[in-house]
């Protein structure tokens, strides 16, 4: 298991298991139109490799994103309503820059001795233990990152991964939950910027259409600037269908008191579990 320093966050951690992702890239797309003059809405996907991740908790602090934990609900008849992992990240590929270290326990986090194992004579020198595959294959539906969609608008970069979270019966009907993660990148960090405005259109497979707007972002107005380029966060959503999708805009505001719209690439939430009928509570 590979040992490394995140390109862009600057934490140590370690890598657990690799995911294959849909990487959806708007901006990408756009490019290719221009160049060739062709007028195309279709985003086609590369698949790219993420991993999952435990982030070394003295580093945690210091992270300018909110990765302290990944949330799920579990199964229907569970009877938590909530499950939160500390310290679980996902890492695209070329973020990750590994690195060795002496220490037989190079990552402080409470689960790195119950998912990995010091083997000396192993390269790299911590190898698996079978606690982390049953621990993968049961939370699967939860942990699984599947699509990724990034759009650029005027320097800034917009990332989405959407993760299903769970189903939950309210008043004889299924209520269906998602957290997105959101990292927002000022590719033209010379030019600082300051997120004022969310504004959220979120569609239902039921036919319903909501919008929500609201000051900054998980209680922040992040600064983009060249010390801090970017910001990271997670958020959740619920529907009372098992599927829909969700798009928007960042409003916002550069040193000189101008604004200008971000946009929030468009994204799936789509049910991973089979659909079963409303359980009544």
């Amino acid at each position: 298991m590979c040992i490394f320093l995140h390109r862009i966050f600057g934490y140590r951690g370690v890598v657990l298991f690799p995911w294959l992702a849909r990487v959806y890239d708007r901006s990408e797309t756009l490019k290719t139109d221009l160049r060739t003059h062709a007028s195309s809405h279709e985003v086609k996907a590369k698949t790219l490799t993420y991993y999952q991740v435990l982030i070394d908790t003295r580093d945690m602090p210091y992270i300018r994103a909110q990765t302290e934990a990944v949330t799920f609900l579990g199964n229907q008849d569970s009877n938590r309503s909530l499950y939160a992992i500390p310290g679980l990240d996902y890492v695209a590929h070329e973020d990750v820059l590994p690195y060795t270290s002496t220490e037989r326990t190079p990552i402080i986090h409470e689960l790195f001795d119950k998912f990995l194992m010091h083997d000396p004579d192993s390269s790299p020198q911590f190898v698996p233990r079978e606690h982390l595959k049953s621990w993968q294959d049961r939370h699967h539906l939860w942990l699984e990152l599947s699509d990724v969609c990034k759009d650029v608008t005027q320097g800034i970069r917009v990332t989405v991964i959407p993760f299903y979270m769970g189903c939950r019966s309210h008043q004889a009907s299924n209520v269906y939950w998602w957290r997105y993660s959101i990292r927002i990148e000022n590719l033209v960090p010379d030019e600082s910027v300051t997120l004022r405005e969310r504004h959220w259109r979120i569609f239902s497979l039921s036919g319903t259409l909501e919008t929500v707007r609201g000051k900054g972002v998980v209680g922040h107005e992040p600064r983009l600037s060249r010390e801090y380029p970017v910001f990271q966060y997670s958020s959740h959503v619920s529907l009372q269908a098992p599927s829909g999708h969700m798009w928007g805009t960042f409003k916002m505001e550069r040193d000189d008191g101008t604004y200008f719209e971000v946009r929030i690439p468009p994204f799936n939430l789509e049910c991973k579990e089979k659909e079963k009928s409303p359980i009544l509570s």
